[in-house]
């Protein structure tokens, strides 16, 4: 394992909003990461690379509940305004919380950021602007 939670955490500390987000990947991808899936529930991510070797963050948050219902429209919203810089991390959890997203897998190699339901379905694919 060539990277450290600590390497990642000094590189998202680097990020004031969603407009930040592009830097924040190549940062980790320079560091090895190959993909890594967050949960909205309480912010663990695993942060995997190549060979599947793994460090995860742990709970950073108290516990968010994952709506039971999914609104895909409002999460899109939301997610927009996030990206344009108008909301922090923690509000967009929240945002994912309250609209039924369970979380997102960020996929460094095609450059994918796939969010995911209660259920585990796929419910939106976005390519990551470089």
């Amino acid at each position: 394992m060539k990277f450290t939670i600590d390497e990642i955490e000094a590189e998202h500390q680097k990020v004031k909003s969603g407009a930040d987000f592009p830097n924040y990947i190549q940062a980790i991808k320079n560091l090895g990461v190959s993909h890594y899936k967050a949960l909205v529930a309480d912010g663990n991510t695993k942060y995997f690379d190549l060979e599947n070797n793994f460090a995860e963050t742990g709970a950073t948050y108290d516990t968010l509940r994952i709506s039971e219902n999914l609104n895909l429209e409002q999460f899109k919203s939301r997610l927009k305004l996030h990206q344009q810089g108008e909301t922090d991390y923690i509000t967009f959890c929240k945002d994912c919380a309250e609209n039924g997203v369970k979380g997102w897998k960020m996929d460094l190699n095609d450059m994918t950021c796939t969010y995911f339901e209660k259920n585990g379905n796929d419910i939106l694919v976005e390519i990551i602007p470089s």
